[in-house]
């Protein structure tokens, strides 16, 4: 390391070592005699539009902080991944780079294990958007039949706003639907995908006053963990506890989990997934 970067030049030693990472024969660039491997500072600097002093000084570790831009536009030269690009920003600005949202393509085979592997549990994975794009069994008998949907309905506020069914299983569906409406208005602008809901909030504000009329409150909210009561159609009345958790590397998608309040609503639910129905009629 050159005597300039001192050891606690966190942004510059990065920068170079991502530097010094990147194929300069991938980008065309002539090999000839380069005294280190990867790309030469001036290389990167035009790639990333900056002047070569500014970049030099950044590798340096002098010139002062840099803008979200200047780092934004490195990131790019540098091709760096989502994670790497957070780890520039968190180590030369102090904080994470502003999101940027990105439509989902779905959960892996591995994560859909994981929500499988939770038998008594119903468990969902939701986008930022809230649209339901992965299930377990026991959410199916507990929550919905997301199956026998079409995708486009899968969305969690036009369920509780649009569907007869959704609504009777809720204990108080309107404090419900309120905690629905400003936990996904907080969850929409932390991923960075205000812009992505705008046709949603629209067709929901003309289709359901109730929403047009919660939507304009403005409330915002949290998902975390608590307590959901439901009228279910077989078992009655019923808790379910929830916790709400953000998958890793994955800031498209976060997974609900609901796991029955007590041993007897777990029985049941055990009873229902198997196929042998409830153990006593719903009241």
């Amino acid at each position: 390391m050159d005597a300039h970067l001192r050891n606690d030049n966190a942004l510059g030693a990065f920068l170079r070592d991502r530097r010094c990472r990147m194929d300069a024969a991938a980008f065309g660039l002539p090999m000839g005699r380069r005294r280190t491997p990867g790309l030469r500072r001036e290389e990167v600097a035009q790639r990333a539009n900056v002047s070569v002093t500014w970049y030099t000084w950044l590798e340096q570790g002098r010139g002062g902080a840099p803008s979200a831009d200047v780092l934004d536009r490195i990131a790019r030269a540098l091709m760096l991944t989502d994670v790497e690009r957070e780890h520039l920003f968190l180590i030369g600005l102090g904080r994470p780079p502003e999101v940027r949202y990105r439509e989902s393509d779905g959960v892996s085979p591995r994560l859909q294990r994981v929500l499988d592997a939770m038998e008594l549990s119903p468990a969902l994975i939701k986008t930022a958007t809230w649209d339901v794009v992965a299930w377990n069994r026991a959410a199916t008998v507990m929550l919905a039949d997301y199956g026998a949907m079409a995708p486009r309905e899968r969305n969690v506020l036009r369920m509780m706003f649009g569907d007869p069914a959704v609504r009777a299983r809720q204990h108080d569906w309107e404090s419900v639907a309120r905690f629905v409406v400003a936990t996904f208005r907080a969850e929409a602008a932390r991923a960075g995908a205000t812009g992505n809901i705008e046709a949603l909030v629209e067709d929901l504000s003309r289709s359901s006053p109730e929403f047009a009329a919660m939507w304009r409150e403005k409330e915002v909210g949290q998902h975390g963990e608590g307590t959901k009561t439901l009228r279910h159609p077989q078992l009655g009345l019923m808790s379910l506890e929830y916790s709400a958790f953000a998958v890793d590397g994955r800031p498209d998608l976060s997974m609900v989990v609901y796991n029955p309040a007590t041993p007897e609503v777990a029985a049941e639910v055990r009873r229902l997934i198997e196929g042998a129905g409830p153990r006593v009629s719903a009241p």
